[in-house]
């Protein structure tokens, strides 16, 4: 039975490799997050020196009204397309701990399959439907979490689809607002 020790010592180590594992994982999505939020403001600074320069440039009422109606459409863009880079950033990041996770479960799996022959080997004899037993209930729990895990796919496919349904209303409602808006300023 000198196996089984060393097992459970493979599986420490595995389960140390995965928590290292999720938080690089992790902390490479929050570094994408940052990189993106520098940028984001970095262009937001540049483009308001920008405005602030043609702002000083207008003459008349009607020239600051093409100034302003001119800024509904390319704000709603830049919000969409800003919303849409955080979205797919966590949408990698929670599709590697998904990925990390299923394969710790399955490797999780196999040792206590492991354990369960190991131990079936060594146990006396007449034990049999104990370990039939065993095997059996080892079987209805990955059944159910394979039951589980399928249903969750599922439920988090809905829930993005859901998603990117709203975000391209959104989108919608905000461009036909600023159509709408510039066409008010023009007759205006």
């Amino acid at each position: 039975m000198s196996a089984i020790p060393q097992q459970f010592a493979a599986g420490q180590k595995s389960a140390v490799e995965s928590i290292v594992n999720f938080q690089q994982s992790l902390f490479g999505g929050f570094e994408k997050l940052v990189e993106l939020n520098l940028k984001t403001v970095r262009a937001s600074l540049d483009e308001a020196a920008q405005l602030a320069q043609r702002a000083l440039e207008v003459k008349d009422p009607q020239q600051a009204a093409g100034l302003v109606s001119g800024l509904a459409q390319p704000s709603a863009d830049k919000a969409l397309a800003y919303s849409r880079q955080v979205y797919d950033i966590i949408a990698a990041v929670q599709g590697e701990l998904t990925r990390q996770a299923e394969a710790r479960v399955a490797e999780q799996q196999r040792f206590v399959s492991e354990l369960v022959e190991q131990v079936g080997k060594n146990s006396p004899a007449g034990s049999e439907h104990a370990q039939a037993l065993l095997k059996s209930a080892l079987a209805s729990v990955n059944g159910a979490y394979d039951t589980f895990s399928k249903a969750a796919k599922q439920a988090a496919d809905v829930a993005e689809k859901n998603v990117h349904a709203a975000a391209n209303a959104s989108f919608q409602a905000a461009s036909e607002a600023a159509g709408a808006a510039a066409k008010a300023a023009k007759v205006g």
